[in-house]
């Protein structure tokens, strides 16, 4: 069964990116649902365009990138990947009896949020979420945005409630960053913790202070 990766309209693609290398790295199979928002955002950020017809050319240019935009820095198959367009609300996942492990919504921007917590199902992204929540499965939702204003705080809380994991897309330090792949995959690493899905993106906090520094 794959996991459901939504892609939302927020800042972060390389998170994104990082998570969904990671999950194939671990050999699991990926559905994918790319926002139309989303798309402009990844244009801006990587200056790649995300075609329904060229998606895996576009999505393994996507993945091989860095964090820090340089083509190349990793070697991705795509071919467990299964691409779901964002307007299709008769896709597969969109049902409560298509086979998932859960959902994964990296980066998830504040409208994300908002139609998730409310039941909006605008698009199959947070149809999907809605699928989610109903059949009990896992649900992370990496929100990225700052400040948050109440609304917010309120859909977030709503979420939690409902049973879904809420990740903030807040880098730490304790781990030895020394480039920003470093805080992007340890944001992924902890998406990754919230779905139970084993990594090796950043190093873990083990009680020995000073840790961190060592690296450098």
């Amino acid at each position: 069964m794959p996991w459901i990766v939504g892609v939302s309209g927020a800042s972060g693609t390389p998170y994104a990116a990082a998570v969904l290398r990671a999950l194939l790295e671990a050999g699991e199979a990926v559905d994918l649902v790319v926002s139309r928002a989303s798309r402009l955002t990844l244009l801006d950020e990587t200056g790649i365009s995300f075609r329904d017809a060229h998606w895996q050319d576009d999505l393994r240019e996507w993945l091989a990138r860095g964090a820090d935009g340089k083509p190349g820095t990793f070697a991705v198959d795509v071919g467990g990947v299964r691409y779901w367009n964002a307007g299709d609300l008769a896709a597969g996942p969109s049902s409560g009896s298509y086979p998932a492990k859960g959902m994964l919504i990296v980066p998830a921007s504040t409208a994300c949020v908002a139609g998730v917590a409310l039941g909006l199902s605008k698009d199959l992204l947070q149809r999907v979420a809605s699928v989610t929540l109903k059949e009990r499965r896992t649900l992370v939702v990496s929100v990225r945005e700052t400040p948050l204003n109440g609304q917010t705080l309120r859909h977030l809380v709503a979420l939690d409630d409902a049973g879904a994991t809420v990740v903030p897309a807040s880098p730490a330090f304790y781990a030895g960053a020394t480039h920003i792949q470093d805080l992007v995959d340890f944001v992924a690493g902890r998406v990754l913790d919230a779905a139970g899905v084993g990594h090796g993106l950043y190093r873990r906090w083990r009680g020995e202070l000073g840790g961190g520094a060592a690296g450098k």
